[in-house]
């Protein structure tokens, strides 16, 4: 049918160097949907990680030429936030905590039921998802401009521009609301707050102000007056 599409299945690498369990947690991945791929070593497994963009890696502690928790420090050292879960036959805390304080998601000790595994996997993926939307929910995005509402860093054009407390505040709304005409009064309302009596005129020099920043250097400008009613930012 028209529309119909086939979900992208989550990529899940396994490094593990005991083939026999590499192959059957393969297989019971596959047959949930995943997408695998295995390595035997932990010199193999980084350059996979390095090649490709993965959903989760399933990392075996005790692995030939480069160990577990070699390949999870080089991982994190290199800024990657890809899940990952160890693979133990330790049962020993020190090693659990180890792993956990380089930067891995979850472990399970060996032997484990599959349905255990696959259930770690799944809660991990869905943790993982959760903050990546967290994440997207806090880059406002409009043409080339980008704001960052939590470290407050606005560019456009990979230029860094610096607004005041009040200018960012604007520029949010108006994002927010892109496509949308405003009038000076929703504005004031929202930006200056409903205890705000000074006159609406200061939206107009407040305007002004984040158009010299966000406009007035560029090709095409974002912010555009709507005559007898208000503003709005749109490409």
């Amino acid at each position: 049918m028209i529309g119909d599409f086939e979900p992208v299945p989550n990529k899940v690498l396994i490094i593990e160097d005991e083939t026999k369990i590499a192959r059957i947690i393969k297989l019971e991945l596959e047959h949930e949907g995943y997408k695998v791929e295995t390595a035997e070593t932990g010199i193999t497994g980084l350059e996979k990680f390095s090649n490709e963009q993965w959903d989760l890696v399933l990392l075996d502690i005790m692995i030939p030429k480069l160990n577990g928790m070699e390949v999870l420090r080089r991982i994190r050292a290199s800024g990657d936030m890809t899940p990952i879960i160890l693979l133990t036959a330790r049962d020993s805390i020190p090693d659990k905590v180890s792993g956990l304080d380089h930067g891995a998601n979850d472990y399970i000790t060996k032997p484990f039921q599959i349905e255990e595994l696959l259930a770690r996997i799944r809660a991990c993926l869905r943790i993982n998802q959760m903050m990546e939307k967290k994440a997207d929910e806090q880059i406002l995005t409009i043409a080339d401009l980008k704001v960052d509402k939590k470290t407050r860093i606005v560019t456009r054009d990979s230029t860094n521009i610096e607004l005041t407390p009040r200018e960012f505040d604007l520029l949010i709304f108006l994002i927010q609301n892109q496509n949308q005409v405003l009038n000076r009064e929703q504005i004031l309302t929202h930006v200056w707050g409903f205890d705000y009596y000074g006159g609406t005129n200061v939206v107009d020099v407040y305007i002004m102000y984040l158009r010299k920043k966000i406009d007035d250097s560029f090709h095409s400008p974002l912010i555009h007056t709507v005559r007898r009613v208000g503003y709005v930012i749109k490409e």
